[in-house]
């Protein structure tokens, strides 16, 4: 079958005409999508630039992508580390692509929500007075990287949007990686740590951090010592050298992303160990060539010292088994990271609890991971959003022997226990945690920092040796009865309280003393005090009441059906004002569960957002005739699986007709 973009693609060279891109369109609000732009953008396809040279891609040209008037460098960082990635590299920008056979479509693929998707773009980009307005090449002519910028912005939903990307963000959807971000400090890093990563499936890169430089135009600023600043570089090897005095040197190789230079008079690094550095005088001539030999387009060595003075941070990207494989250089590594994968999301009154600040904690979504031998794992939270992220983290526990392996954590474990570890929180699309798990189980529970907030996410472990994940559920069931019968050793006030209205149920009442539903309307408007209760004197609450107690299937009730309700209305109010302590009357949507359970509900997290989406209001909250209704729902419901359990197996064979009748009955 074809793909969406062969099928594209066919269809224009039918008709010959250049495609045109409906989702992404050559509009103000594709450049700028909040802001006011500073200036109108044209939208010119790469053919009216009057670029005779131009091409798509030149496989030996020198990376000159600049970023242009969006500013977004760190973009352009992240290309140069692709570039330098070759097979990686035409994962994502698949190299059968020409100008002049493309019919104005292109085609990138992109990690994107967990997944690797294909983006496809027309040419048509953004110009200011005939000139690119953004990412552009300054003399190679090429256009992929204008292009697959565009590509980005249509996932992000605008070219304004990359200007708040990281180069974390970058270098995840590019490589399809995990990226752990972590200073370097002299006293910390040593060669060894370095040498580790480069025995893993990780690409390690480094960078000079600087915050406020000076730019001029497109040119990114240099140290002294020719180093890129804010630039990523790559780390490619460690090696130590014997000096001629029998001193030995811890050196390390790095590969500039920006340059595909051999070691020479055109390599930009200018220190100690550099083409013209006079420390080579320090080594015989066969190790000066030992070393040389090692060197690819592009590297350079530099001593251990140098780097940990030079460089402020290291961004490691740690690649699956599946995806290292297609780089040569990754491939042949003695360690391959595996990875399990998990996709949810936070839904408001469900699973979206908060950080553990907050009593509702517990109802965020818990992933079980099983670990069988100790291991090192990097675990990485991130939400599938790029504009206006929410402040985001993980925890984790270890599991308690006391809890069966499937079933979710209840609220009490939480207040007993303290956390195995936990994540910074950022309002950022990625949280990374490195650490070491012994053999046995954990709990991990990604969340945003306030509840109430929606977003989907995927969780990503990458371990060294075999692990499992799975999400942990709620089974559902019946607690208590959440709509006892009375009892004669019940509270004598209460039913007192419910017999004073007996005068004006007898006025409504028929000649056999029962009542419909609209009548126990009338009676409970008459009867309930003038608060927030009166809300459950209305004609819907009065159905599912007589619905619940009918038996005969006339659709009436008796004065003790009546006492019945009043008395559980009563209970159920009760209840319900312990989880509205900010303000009366309104229960906050992810304090339900909760509420539910002390009722004698126990929900699974599918039911539990079926209520929801039926009862809680445009504020995320719930009144006190919502909830209620919803106990009397679940109650119906619970009620009528169990008169067709016969086997107590929670497993059902129904009619079409008592299905039908069974649903019409809730």
């Amino acid at each position: 079958m074809a793909s969406k973009y062969e099928r594209i693609i066919s269809d224009c060279r039918t008709k010959n005409v250049l495609w045109e891109d409906g989702d992404f369109p050559a509009v103000q609000s594709s450049v700028f999508y909040y802001q006011t732009p500073p200036f109108t953008f044209q939208w010119k396809r790469i053919a009216e630039l009057n670029n005779a040279q131009a091409s798509f891609l030149n496989e030996n040209a020198e990376f000159d992508v600049v970023p242009g008037k969006m500013g977004d460098r760190w973009l352009v960082s992240c290309l140069g580390v692709l570039y330098s990635l070759r097979n990686l590299f035409y994962r994502v920008v698949p190299a059968d692509q020409s100008l002049n056979k493309s019919q104005g479509i292109y085609r990138f693929r992109l990690w994107w929500c967990g997944e690797w998707v294909e983006v496809l773009v027309d040419d048509r980009l953004p110009t200011i007075n005939g000139r690119l307005a953004f990412m552009q090449p300054q003399s190679s002519n090429c256009f992929w990287a204008a292009l697959l910028e565009k590509a980005i912005a249509k996932l992000h939903g605008s070219y304004e949007a990359l200007k708040y990307g990281t180069r974390s963000d970058g270098l995840t959807d590019l490589l399809g990686g995990v990226v752990k971000c972590m200073p370097i400090v002299a006293d910390t890093i040593r060669p060894q740590t370095l040498k580790d990563q480069l025995a893993s499936t990780c690409i390690v890169t480094c960078l000079a951090v600087k915050a406020s430089s000076v730019q001029k135009k497109n040119i990114a600023e240099r140290l002294p010592n020719g180093i890129l600043v804010n630039v990523n570089y790559r780390l490619s090897s460690l090696d130590k050298v014997e000096t001629l005095m029998g001193d030995s040197v811890q050196l390390i190789c790095v590969k500039d992303t920006f340059s595909c230079k051999p070691f020479g008079d055109k390599t930009n690094f200018l220190g100690d160990w550099s083409p013209l550095s006079k420390t080579w005088e320090r080594v015989s001539s066969g190790e000066r060539a030992r070393l040389l030999n090692q060197l690819n387009l592009g590297e350079f060595w530099m001593s251990f010292y140098d780097f940990v003075q030079i460089f402020t941070a290291l961004e490691i990207v740690y690649l699956d088994s599946e995806t290292a494989n297609d780089e040569e250089m990754l491939k042949n590594r003695p360690l391959h990271w595996k990875m399990k994968m998990y996709q949810g999301q936070w839904k408001r009154g469900v699973t979206a609890g908060g950080c553990r600040n907050h009593e509702s904690f517990h109802i965020n979504p818990q992933l079980l991971v099983s670990v069988q031998e100790k291991q090192d794992v990097v675990i990485a939270l991130n939400q599938h959003t790029a504009v206006e992220p929410k402040v985001i983290g993980f925890t984790m526990y270890t599991w308690n022997r006391e809890y069966n392996l499937n079933e979710c954590l209840q609220k009490d474990f939480f207040k007993n226990h303290v956390s195995f570890l936990n994540s910074d929180y950022g309002n950022t699309r990625h949280v990374c945690y490195h650490t070491q798990l012994e053999a046995g189980h954990y709990v991990l529970i990604p969340t945003t920092y306030e509840p109430a907030e929606e977003a989907h996410f995927t969780i990503r472990i990458l371990g060294t040796s075999a692990l499992r994940l799975s999400c942990l559920e709620t089974q559902t069931m019946i607690l208590l009865d959440p709509f006892p019968a009375l009892k004669s050793e019940d509270s004598i006030q209460k039913i007192k309280s419910v017999c004073q209205y007996e005068p004006v149920y007898m006025q409504l009442a028929d000649e056999n003393k029962t009542i419909n539903c609209f009548e126990l309307h009338e009676l409970l408007e008459a009867c309930l005090p003038n608060d927030y209760i009166k809300g459950c004197a209305n004609i819907d609450i009065c159905r599912q009441v007589i619905a619940l107690q009918d038996k005969s299937g006339n659709g009436r009730i008796t004065f003790q059906q009546f006492k019945t309700f009043m008395v559980n209305l009563k209970s159920w109010q009760g209840v319900f004002k312990m989880y509205t302590k900010e303000k009366a009357g309104i229960l906050r949507a992810e304090r339900l569960r909760d509420a539910l359970c002390d009722i004698g509900f126990q929900l699974s997290t599918d039911i539990m957002n079926c209520l929801i989406q039926r009862y809680i209001r445009k504020d995320g909250t719930l009144r006190l005739s919502d909830f209620v209704s919803a106990v009397i729902h679940l109650t119906t419901a619970f009620n009528q699986f169990h008169l067709k359990n016969y086997s107590q197996v929670n497993v059902i064979e129904v009619h079409l007709h008592d299905w039908i009748k069974s649903i019409l009955s809730c």
